[in-house]
């Protein structure tokens, strides 16, 4: 872990992208207070300002829209930070939960092998045989749009890969001396599993977190695009890009590029800093 510390201290590239995407989780978390207008408040929403380029000011007067507006007349800056919360909540909600439940599912079938670990491996293999978007599609179309089915096909998507991670690095502790040890003293077995494996077991599935994190966001987006992911009335990043392609043959690119610049953004600095947590893990590749 120290190695991977000063790793990261000689790659200024990777701080930048990390403190760039702290930058974003803390824009989009206080949205509430510094977003000039709630994009989703009818009644401060003027339909009147609807598609106004860049630098126009309110009708109204009193507000700016510095990046413009959308079709619905809602400030498009207002409208980023607080598509910003919600994709973030999202992802991140199902990322944790996906940690959670591939990493015991990953863990238990280390410890126990034998018939669990057949049946929990091969479950991983079925699901990780399909990509990632067409198991949440499919996911989606069963359960229907909305918030929480879209966190569920994010799970349900993603568990495999910290459940495969997991495995791997509890079945090279699970030959240690220390853990025979423990099983020698009749230590109970969630003990083992939590205080023993599971800490071994942690650098390389925060390098996967960081990762599927990134994906996680893309994939919610994608979903989103296709109106699969969250309402109408509290678009997400997703939806705000598909709502501004439809503006593109009337010349109102704005409504599509700078959401999009967000959502790139906030992809490629987890993906970067991710990156250079993998190979700062990796001696050989640091």
């Amino acid at each position: 872990m120290r190695h991977a510390i000063l790793s990261l201290r000689r790659a200024p590239f990777a701080l930048f992208c990390l403190g760039l995407f702290l930058l974003i989780v803390a824009a989009a978390l206080l949205a509430p207070w510094i977003a000039p207008q709630d994009p989703y408040d009818n009644a401060v929403v003027d339909f009147f300002d609807s598609n106004l380029p860049p630098g126009s000011p309110s009708g109204m007067g009193g507000l700016t829209y510095w990046l413009g507006t959308d079709a619905l007349g809602r400030d498009l800056w207002s409208a980023i930070l607080y598509g910003l919360r919600i994709t973030l909540t999202v992802a991140a909600t199902a990322s944790v939960l996906a940690l959670v439940i591939g990493v015991l599912a990953g863990l238990v079938s280390a410890y126990a092998g034998g018939w669990v670990d057949a049946v929990i491996m091969r479950l991983v293999d079925i699901l990780l045989g399909f990509p990632t978007i067409l198991v949440a599609l499919t996911i989606m179309a069963l359960a229907g749009a909305g918030t929480g089915n879209l966190i569920l096909a994010l799970v349900v998507a993603q568990w495999p890969y910290y459940a495969r991670t997991a495995r791997s690095a509890a079945l090279v502790e699970i030959g240690q001396d220390y853990i025979e040890a423990a099983r020698c003293l009749e230590l109970p077995h969630w003990r083992i599993i939590l205080r023993h494996l599971l800490p071994n077991a942690i650098s390389p599935i925060m390098v996967v977190l960081t990762l599927q994190l990134a994906h996680a966001v893309a994939i919610e987006a994608s979903l989103s695009f296709l109106g699969l992911g969250t309402s109408i009335e509290r678009p997400s990043l997703g939806l705000l890009i598909a709502n501004g392609s439809r503006e593109i043959l009337s010349g109102h690119t704005w409504a599509l590029i700078y959401p999009g610049l967000a959502l790139a953004a906030l992809i490629f600095t987890v993906n970067v800093f991710g990156d250079r947590i993998r190979r700062a893990m990796n001696p050989q590749e640091a």
